[in-house]
């Protein structure tokens, strides 16, 4: 059994490796609820290098994988963490999104930021085991989950059907020299308005579901959110009506245009602070439209928390997330950090823009299983923006301080 030297570890560090899978990800379109190629992939990738491969089935033909370097028993557990799920693409885009490119210390390709980047990490820092020939005592766990993007559809169900570990890291994009341990919560809701509908000959008759909706928007980007303000989270809570449809019935017929819309729905995003909670802030929009309600006899609306499913967004809420500072998978990583660059992060804790964003941990947090923040980068600018990037020297980066910390973790004693 070869001995937990971390340089034997390092010395296996195969830089094409990772970017030949971080490429074949490009490859394969994985938008939410679009996932299970990729999956399949993954799957089949990790079972020929001879990992113990699980694909879970998080709903009727929707898979995730599951992957485990069996530990030899009596040590903890760690858990990489990665979402497949990718976002919208943006409008353009001078590049082929589905054609990796790389130029210079950048690879191009779409879903690369958010987050196949750090999936293609994660799997190097386990490859780097696996190739030493290194025995861990405890499990490392690749967890490839699906819907993260519609608030952690498949790490929900990982922390209700298992596997879990004792502790967890999660390569969000936020770049290899930032360790977040503060996420907002988020929560989506559905509002609607209900109007009647009339025919234009009629017109003065009905009741304008998109008028009242011109109503409701601006009462509901105003509602005073019941919180207690944090000096590190200056911008939070915050709301943001994303989008707007309206027409004729429940499922917006939009072939009537002569008729008088009767149902209109918004979808709104409201970021919330450590100390809120997503009751709390459907109670304080429910406040503002029933002040609008009692002023005007014609406005109607419901909420829907989360929307309906038709929609593909948030199915589920993302409650805020605070790691204490004294956990051991923390200070683990910020050792490993050092020993990898030889200097302090940039930042530590909350790091802004990025902890106005929600995540996994928060599901693995309230399941017991105490997880930090740590992933490729390379740059301020929105996954979503055309000609999505990464930087490979932060993928580089990151696999090596998660090999590390994979190694300490996975060999303490249980």
């Amino acid at each position: 059994m070869a001995t937990a030297d971390p340089r034997r570890v390092l010395d296996t560090f195969d830089r094409e490796a990772m970017l030949e899978v971080a490429q074949q990800l490009i490859r394969i379109p994985s938008f939410k609820t679009e996932e299970t190629e990729v999956a399949r992939y993954i799957a089949g990738l990790l079972e020929h290098r001879g990992y113990e491969v699980q694909l879970q089935e998080v709903e009727p033909g929707r898979f995730q994988t599951v992957a485990t370097l069996r530990g030899t028993g009596g040590g903890k557990s760690l858990m990489l963490n990665g979402h497949i799920d990718i976002d919208p693409l943006a409008l353009n885009w001078k590049r082929d999104p589905w054609t990796p490119s790389v130029e210079g210390d950048r690879l191009y390709g779409g879903g690369i930021r958010n987050m196949k980047a750090g999936v293609a990490s994660l799997m190097e820092a386990a490859e780097c085991i696996r190739r030493s020939g290194i025995s861990l005592k405890g499990d490392l766990v690749l967890a490839f989950v699906v819907g993260e993007l519609q608030g952690g559809v498949g790490t929900t169900y990982l922390c209700e059907h298992g596997p879990l570990t004792d502790m967890a890291v999660v390569p969000e994009p936020f770049g290899a020299d930032n360790v977040v341990t503060v996420s907002a919560g988020v929560v989506e809701l559905a509002v609607h308005t209900i109007g009647n509908s009339r025919h234009i000959s009629r017109m003065e008759e009905a009741v304008d579901a998109i008028e009242m909706m011109l109503l409701a928007i601006p009462a509901i980007k105003a509602v005073r959110f019941t919180h207690t303000p944090r000096a590190d989270l200056p911008a939070l809570p915050r709301v943001n009506v994303g989008t707007i449809i309206g027409g004729r019935g429940r499922d917006y017929d939009l072939r009537g245009p002569n008729f008088v819309s009767d149902f209109c729905t918004v979808i709104v995003d409201v970021r919330y602070l450590p100390g809120m909670t997503s009751t709390s802030v459907r109670a304080d929009i429910t406040a503002a439209l029933d002040r609008l309600k009692s002023g005007n006899p014609d406005f109607r609306y419901e909420i829907e928390m989360p929307p309906p499913p038709k929609h593909k967004v948030f199915s589920m809420v993302m409650e805020p997330f605070d790691l204490p500072k004294d956990e051991y998978i923390l200070q683990c990583l910020l050792r490993q950090y050092r020993t990898i660059t030889g200097r302090e992060p940039q930042a530590v804790g909350t790091v802004l823009p990025y902890s106005y964003t929600g995540d996994d941990t928060c599901h693995l947090w309230k399941a017991g299983v105490p997880c930090v923040l740590y992933g490729p980068g390379g740059g301020s600018e929105s996954a979503t923006i055309p000609d999505e990037s990464s930087s490979i020297s932060d993928m580089e980066q990151v696999a090596r301080v998660l090999a590390l910390t994979a190694l300490d973790v996975c060999n303490l004693d249980s």
